[in-house]
């Protein structure tokens, strides 16, 4: 927790820093812990629990930039370490891009409470949470001779943060978030060992699912048993919402400031071009309440705002920071994204597999690459071959390839079913026309 004594000690130490030899400062006061329980058959496995807090600073000293932290919090101390921060700043190079963002820009407060922080976070009793890990092992243990063993996991944490700006700028955030995770790994034919994960997460205790994990997780592992190569070829890929994020991270890496700065985005100079199938309909929806990854303002103390991303595949926006913007002569946007949410279809997962005559399902990808430069990629993937409407057949030790515009061009649905625990709600998405390699 951030208490008005260490907003004070913040505010002394932006004073102090501006009092000896800086131009402009950046503060940030940060504080945070987290738990986990990991089980191991129902029987503790390992405990880990962490806090840690501190002071970071950037300095602004005669054209260049240096940034500092610390969790010594003693004045005394502070004052040694600020001026020696300020005298190792001169020794670096000059960068007239290092500037404040314009003040104007700066999120100035008075919106509604985003409700990110649960005030019951301190009340909940470790063996309680214990008592859930176990529950979750408990729904999958015993329920198949094949299983080889059951992971599961309880963690949680909270954050507090609190930022100062020379040129006008004061902000303060805090979060709490909650999981529940099973890994299970059962034995297959020869020496194949498949394994399969679900987990469910939230920002409130109250709103955590805690049943259904270990058997969610069992019924995806169970599936996994057959695992082959299926023939090489163009197929219609279907990706679930637990792997579909997996496709647009490139997409979105591609389209930040220090990307496009180096000319290593295979979107760069796209912007208002469509780039994408009509079905692709992206905006970044910051202000959601009670919603992983809301946000009245950035690193930089800008606002957020809702933000067309794609619509109907044109590129509408890039992820521009002021130092990028100021490097690339062009005007800043915002650092990144917040929640990104994806225009949704009619059907569920089940529903857009039943309208598939030949193609694969996508549960998994296991290492690959991309190209940022030119969007070139390959993934490994497993899942299960589609054939008239129904899955036939698990697949495993395949790739797919291609590239990230002909692939986003090619996007002909997508589902009703994102996964709303996520800052990234991207539902089940269906692809035509993708090169799969296997036998």
């Amino acid at each position: 927790m951030i208490t008005d004594e260490n907003k004070k000690l913040a505010q002394w130490a932006m004073d102090y820093a501006l009092k000896n030899g800086c131009q402009a400062a950046k503060v940030l006061l940060y504080s945070s812990s987290n738990t986990s329980f990991e089980l191991r058959d129902a029987k503790m496995d390992r405990l880990q629990q962490a806090s840690e807090g501190g002071l970071s600073l950037s300095l602004y000293v005669d054209g260049r930039y240096g940034s500092i932290s610390t969790n010594r919090l003693n004045r005394k101390e502070l004052e040694t370490f600020i001026k020696n921060g300020i005298d190792s700043t001169r020794y670096l190079a000059k960068d007239e891009a290092r500037v404040l963002a314009d003040p104007s820009r700066y999120y100035k407060g008075g919106q509604p409470d985003l409700k990110l922080y649960d005030a019951k976070f301190a009340s909940f009793d470790p063996d309680d949470k214990v008592a859930m890990a176990k529950a979750v092992a408990e729904e999958a243990l015993g329920k198949d001779e094949r299983i080889i063993s059951v992971g599961s996991s309880y963690s949680d944490g909270e954050n507090f943060a609190y930022r100062l700006i020379s040129n006008g700028f004061e902000g303060e955030t805090k979060s709490t978030w909650y999981s529940l995770s099973a890994d299970i790994t059962i034995k297959g034919e020869g020496e194949a060992r498949p394994s399969a994960y679900w987990y469910e997460s939230s920002l409130y205790m109250n709103d955590l699912i805690k049943k259904g994990i270990g058997q969610k997780a069992l019924e995806r592992v169970l599936r996994k048993l057959g695992q082959k190569k299926v023939q090489s070829g163009k197929y219609t890929m279907v990706v679930d919402p637990m792997n579909s994020s997996r496709l647009l991270s490139p997409v979105m890496s591609a389209l930040n400031g220090s990307a496009l700065q180096q000319k290593n985005s295979f979107l760069l100079n796209k912007l208002n071009e469509k780039i994408a199938g009509d079905r692709l309909t992206l905006t970044d929806e910051p202000h959601l309440v009670k919603a992983s990854g809301a946000r009245y303002f950035d690193n930089e103390g800008i606002a957020t705002e809702r933000r067309s991303i794609f619509d109907k595949g044109v590129l509408n926006t890039y992820f521009i920071d002021t130092y990028n913007a100021k490097k690339m002569g062009v005007d800043p946007t915002i650092s990144g994204s917040s929640i990104l949410v994806m225009e949704t279809g009619g059907k569920n997962l089940e529903g857009l597999i039943a309208g598939v005559d030949k193609g694969i399902l996508v549960t998994g990808f296991n290492g690959g690459n991309n190209n940022s430069s030119t969007g070139d990629f390959s993934y490994g993937i497993e899942g299960f071959l589609i054939e008239n409407g129904k899955l036939t057949q698990p697949v495993s030790e395949m790739n797919v390839t291609g590239n990230l515009i002909t692939l986003w061009n090619s996007l002909v649905a997508t589902g009703n079913d994102p996964r709303l625990n996520s800052s990234w709600r991207i539902p089940s998405l269906v692809f035509e026309g993708v090169d799969f390699s296997g036998l």
